[in-house]
């Protein structure tokens, strides 16, 4: 763990997760309503693993440090409690902070879960320099769907999911076809949590992978994936230009 301070003055902690090598960018990840939990610390690893510094700032700390809440009922009241008294401007705050401590690494993507999940959208719309977003089963970003994204941002949601009715996600993609918007057939709410009972095997591996896909393009920066065909559909108009430009002098279309 590792100790930041934010702007007004209070401290936070971070869990803080090196790569084997120089880091190939950064990956801030943002933590459900149970704070920074084993789930969380896992998923920070994971992105080390492919690479990244990777960071969880424990966004419950200004009020209560050290919370890694059960999946419960007793933790998630807690945890809701928490995430009202905390609230979205705070939590910004600090989630601009822990990118600023990753910058070094270079480009800095934001992933977030559940609560995360939704301040992985919203922040990374009102923190520069971040270069794109992925959140997963975020609660309220089907309803926020005015404003305009000002990075690539990838969404996950499952299908079966109780808190998040698909039919808005439906209505959402319609509204924002900016956005990168997945669905999970069989998956419920938290299904990339494998502590959870709501956990998906094949929704979070695809998700999974789609995620890393989107980190690859836009921490890393590497050129997107030819299409089939594309490089030779390319060629012929670039030969088709430079035949017309050699029979300019032609009154009259060119021959075949």
């Amino acid at each position: 763990m590792i100790e930041l301070t934010a702007g007004d003055g209070h401290t936070f902690s971070a869990y803080r997760a090196e790569p084997a090598g120089a880091p190939k960018g950064a990956v801030v990840i943002l933590q459900d309503c149970f704070g920074v939990t084993p789930d969380i610390r896992k998923r920070a690893d994971e992105f080390a693993a492919k690479g990244y510094l990777a960071i969880a700032p424990s966004l419950f700390d200004a009020l209560k440090t050290d919370v890694a809440l059960g999946y419960g009922e007793d933790g998630l009241a807690e945890g809701a409690e928490l995430m009202q008294q905390v609230g979205t401007e705070r939590a910004i705050a600090d989630i601009k902070e822990a990118v600023n401590a990753v910058r070094s690494a270079g480009k800095v993507g934001i992933v977030g879960y559940g609560w995360g999940g939704y301040l992985a959208y919203v922040s990374a719309n009102s923190i520069s320099g971040v270069a794109c977003t992925v959140g997963y089963y975020g609660g309220g970003i089907v309803e926020d769907y005015r404003t305009k994204r000002k990075v690539p941002t990838l969404l996950h949601f499952g299908e079966n999911d109780p808190l998040i009715p698909f039919e808005e996600v439906s209505q959402f993609r319609a509204h924002r076809p900016d956005v990168s918007a997945f669905s999970y057939p069989g998956a419920a709410h938290a299904f990339n949590c494998d502590d959870r009972d709501g956990y998906h095997d094949e929704a979070s591996k695809q998700a999974l992978e789609r995620t890393l896909t989107w980190i690859s393009q836009y921490v890393e920066g590497q050129p997107p994936i030819a299409l089939k065909n594309a490089g030779a559909y390319a060629q012929a108009k670039v030969d088709k230009k430079k035949k017309k430009k050699e029979s300019a002098d032609d009154l009259g279309p060119p021959m075949d």
